[in-house]
């Protein structure tokens, strides 16, 4: 199956200080992330942000919260972003098929999300370099368990360039930047 851009939303989760500051490889899953949200923007892909209690976990940091327009968290509590209806409802706003998601953490509330987007009749995206985990292993087992529930599993290089489509556009030169 292709993956579109007009049929493709993202969800951007959790992606906060203290949880970033425990998470393996963060310097990595956060280069990434950094690379993915600024094609997303570049393609025009929309964009729905959770925060896991921000009270206690903090905002999302500011280095990929500069990256999303309109840039509006939406808190939750549960682990799954489809577990809360403010978020649930903007991503059916969204009107997409196809659900990109990243975020931590990977076994967690990626993960969960993932669950439910597929058992809801949508496409997940599984973004592996844009998710993370404490424990690696932890990381690997998530993924394992979302490509059983469904999930589609790329890179951001990847899904970026699928998005894309063809070479010879600003689009695909605005592409090629980011990820040289």
């Amino acid at each position: 199956m292709r993956i579109l851009a007009q049929d493709t939303g993202a969800v951007i989760v959790d992606y906060q200080e203290k949880l970033l500051s425990v998470v393996s490889d963060a310097q990595t899953v956060v280069a990434k992330s950094k690379i993915l949200l600024s094609g997303l923007g570049i393609l025009g892909i929309p964009m729905v942000v959770s925060e896991q209690y921000p009270k206690g976990l903090g905002p999302t940091i500011a280095e990929l919260a500069d990256l999303i327009d309109n840039f509006t968290p939406i808190e939750k509590l549960t682990f799954s972003c489809c577990g809360t209806e403010p978020l649930m409802d903007a991503i059916k706003r969204m009107k997409r098929k196809n659900i990109i998601v990243c975020g931590v953490e990977a076994h967690v509330c990626v993960l969960q999300t993932v669950i439910d987007l597929a058992s809801m009749g949508y496409v997940p995206i599984w973004v592996h370099d844009c998710v993370g985990s404490r424990n690696p292993l932890d990381k690997e087992l998530a993924l394992w368990r979302a490509q059983q529930a469904g999930a589609i599993v790329t890179s951001a290089e990847a899904i970026l360039f699928e998005l894309t489509r063809e070479a010879g556009t600003d689009t695909f030169r605005a592409i090629s930047k980011l990820v040289k």
